[in-house]
């Protein structure tokens, strides 16, 4: 198992990187799905709060899903602890959900669905103006941050471990079964919410 460890704007000192070693040691029970542990540390400066001016953020890459954590502090080992405490914390509640969630499908709520509110006179409405090719209503900035991800089909189960992994409150995916563009997220505790869009209708229009 690899362990890379990189600076961004920083040097990494070499008891850093023997503490990084030592603490990475955790995760060694996943030697058969871990490849690589990439932990890289970057310095923002003034950009951040004093209280953040250092991330560092902890990938595990292997046959399985990528395993992603990070954390801000002051001081770069501080700021890895954190990451290494939050990362722990990933794997117990994918663990945890693998065990006690067996046999999810069919079993997890359907989302609920917002009351449909009439649209306001087009008089009443605030200015619409076009930002980066996108319609934006009323007045202040707007900031784009797009991103591309190849879409592998997932089942259910496989939704919520990506899910779990990254440390994300909710997860895009294709669905395996149904081929419908699909999320998973956290609702409370370690329940779960599931929305499905139906696309048979819109090629349906289309088709016509």
């Amino acid at each position: 198992m690899d362990v890379l460890i990189t600076g961004r704007h920083c040097q990494i000192p070499d008891e850093f990187r023997t503490r990084v070693e030592e603490k990475i040691g955790a995760v060694e029970k996943l030697k058969d799905r871990v490849i690589r542990i990439e932990v890289q540390v970057s310095a923002h400066g003034s950009r951040r709060q004093p209280g953040e001016s250092t991330q560092v953020e902890i990938t595990l890459r292997g046959r399985g899903p990528v395993i992603r954590s990070e954390a801000y502090a002051e001081d770069k080992v501080v700021a890895f602890d954190r990451a290494m405490e939050r990362l722990m914390a990933q794997l117990r509640r994918a663990s945890d959900r693998r065990k006690t969630h067996r046999g999810l499908r069919g079993q997890v709520p359907v989302a609920e669905v917002a009351p449909f509110t009439e649209a306001a006179p087009l008089d009443d409405r605030p200015p619409v103006h076009h930002v980066a090719g996108l319609e934006v209503t009323g007045d202040g900035p707007l900031v784009v941050r797009e991103k591309h991800f190849a879409a592998v089909p997932l089942t259910l189960a496989q939704a919520l471990d990506e899910m779990e992994l990254v440390g994300h409150d909710f997860f895009i995916y294709v669905d395996a079964e149904s081929g419908t563009p699909s999320a998973v997220y956290r609702r409370r505790a370690y329940d779960y919410g599931v929305i499905h869009l139906d696309m048979s209708e819109v090629a349906d229009e289309a088709s016509a």
